[in-house]
């Protein structure tokens, strides 16, 4: 018997909705993260990108506990001397809340191909509604 590996093409991904509203971002980008590698899958292997599809719904109720809101600061550099620009993440909730998923989602995959890929395969909605109804997605309860 031999062991079964899974070839690129023979993936078969699946559309899930993640909602987050009340809940930490971390848990919600932690969950995301191991539905776009495919590790919720049994087939699942470290160098084959064998992922579904994420739909996170509701970026902006998602909450920061503790003092995350007034002490995390998120930053970026424009690629200037000197340019390095920084934000609070309280501001950043307020001013882009699917930012702020994106960027905890980014974190948690690897800075591989693989993991650029499964960033392809992620969907971030401020409120309730989002564009994929035609995919069928399943609610994927936390």
């Amino acid at each position: 018997m031999s062991t079964f590996m899974p070839k690129a093409g023979e993936i078969d991904r699946k559309w899930y909705v993640i909602d987050a509203a009340g809940k930490p971002v971390g848990r919600v980008a932690a969950l995301a993260a191991d539905i776009l590698r495919g590790k919720t899958k049994p087939i699942f292997v470290p160098h084959v990108d064998c992922g579904d599809f994420v739909i996170i719904v509701n970026a902006d109720k998602a909450i920061l506990t503790g003092n995350k809101l007034e002490k995390k600061i998120y930053y970026r550099h424009t690629g200037y001397i000197g340019h390095l620009k920084q934000v609070k993440a309280g501001t950043l909730m307020q001013t882009k809340p699917t930012k702020v998923m994106e960027l905890a989602v980014k974190g948690m995959v690897p800075n591989t191909t693989i993991g650029r890929a499964a960033l392809n395969r992620l969907h971030v909605y401020a409120g309730a509604e989002h564009k994929h109804q035609a995919q069928k997605p399943e609610v994927w309860d936390m």
